[in-house]
């Protein structure tokens, strides 16, 4: 039979003067008042651990911080957890890691963790697009927040202003990078659950536009305005390059001397540069190759073929072409990505192979198990394919109508 035990008075706990060892006085069901040598005065619960009955002790801090009410309160929280057979210690513990964890795994710091492992699966350029997006739109309200936190009211709330003016678009690409940290830290234990799943269907979805863009037939007045234009010469060579290589603007802009293999006549643009990351080799054909001997007196002696105005070290920002085709006219009209579309228009309507245009355009087959089994670069093919490319864009720059080049031409570039 328990033993009834008189709770503690204020009078008691407060007079309580230290001896030459530790003593304690008892408030009753486990709760105790540890008086030290030292004089601090301590609340320990004592109880017996579920399952193993094994006798221990927890604290509940000090006293005065911890009042005698303080302690009832607590004493009463851990005897509750003992009724459902849980260790008021272990529960503690939890408590303390989860809160630590909190502090460990805010938004910015699970997306770090995230962004090493996509930075493998991306081009360089885009992972830094993705991360300068985080930075400007997410993380100067989320980023420090509890990953396990987060709701999806507050993260619908921080993209309602990109939504209100008009920029859809980019709140779809924050949805989906969002949710990709969240599914990381779901697959990596941080949290159970991804809350934000839905978060897309809070806005309007974005109205699909294709990349502006030219028709074949009005390439010749582009050439004329390019060779007219008011524009770097170093600008110039890199719309061109890139119009003759068929290759993303990122890609031409930082094209490096050491991917050029002279011998093969070959220009290899490495995986970790390309949209695929998969390594892109790329027939040069005798304008390519032309271009390269304007560009080599120029920059030469340096690591990027077409380096920055302001800092030669570095490559021309992806965005220059753009910005000197928009000066020439076309804004709205055309954007360098879109001079892939003239490629790709002008090689379909002569009828050559889809796949060996495809190949050309670097573009990743949709059909999994195909391409699993279609490793093909097609480099081979390609040659003539760039070539004849060439011999278009070198047609309409002298203003000839390009129906004067047709696949029979093949034969004789072939040779």
């Amino acid at each position: 039979m328990a033993r009834n035990v008189k709770p503690l008075t204020f009078t008691e706990v407060n007079k309580a003067k230290p001896r030459e060892k530790e003593y304690t006085l008892s408030d009753g069901q486990g709760l105790m008042l540890s008086v030290r040598p030292s004089g601090s005065k301590v609340w320990l619960f004592k109880y017996q651990k579920p399952y193993t009955k094994k006798r221990t002790n927890i604290s509940f801090g000090s006293f005065p911080e911890i009042s005698i009410s303080d302690a009832r309160k607590l004493r009463l929280e851990a005897l509750t957890l003992l009724a459902k057979l849980i260790d008021p210690r272990e529960h503690k513990e939890q408590q303390t890691q989860g809160k630590l964890a909190e502090l460990e795994y805010t938004f910015e710091k699970v997306s770090e963790s995230w962004m090493a492992v996509k930075s493998s699966t991306v081009s360089e350029n885009y992972a830094k697009d993705i991360w300068r997006s985080f930075e400007l739109h997410v993380f100067p309200k989320l980023g420090k927040l509890p990953i396990s936190k987060l709701t999806a009211i507050e993260t619908i709330n921080t993209l309602k202003p990109i939504a209100a003016k008009g920029s859809l678009e980019t709140v779809k690409r924050l949805c989906q990078r969002i949710n990709e940290v969240m599914d990381f830290s779901v697959n990596t234990g941080i949290v159970n659950s991804n809350p934000l799943s839905k978060i897309h269907s809070a806005f309007h979805a974005p109205k699909k536009k294709n990349m502006p863009t030219i028709t074949p037939e009005e390439l010749p007045q582009f050439m004329t305005t390019l060779s007219r234009a008011s524009i770097k010469l170093t600008t110039r060579c890199l719309i061109e390059w890139q119009l003759h290589t068929m290759t993303r603007p990122n890609e031409s802009s930082s094209a490096r001397w050491s991917e050029i293999d002279w011998g093969k006549s070959t220009w290899i643009v490495p995986a970790e540069r390309m949209k695929s990351r998969r390594e892109h080799s790329i027939p040069l054909t005798p304008q390519m190759l032309e271009l390269l001997n304007i560009m080599k007196p120029i920059s030469g002696h340096r690591e990027f073929i077409f380096p920055a105005d302001r800092d030669p070290r570095k490559p021309t920002n992806s965005q220059t072409a753009n910005a000197a085709i928009k000066r020439m006219g076309y804004q709205g009209k055309l954007v360098s990505h879109g001079l892939r579309a003239i490629a790709s228009t002008a090689l379909n309507e002569q009828g050559f192979n889809p796949d060996v245009i495809e190949a050309a355009l670097s573009h990743v087959d949709g059909n999994e198990v195909r391409r699993a089994y279609n490793r093909t670069d097609y480099l081979e093919q390609r040659r003539p394919v760039m070539c004849w490319w060439s011999e278009y864009i070198e047609a309409a720059t002298r203003g000839l109508s390009n129906n004067t080049l047709s696949t029979r031409n093949l034969r004789v570039i072939g040779d």
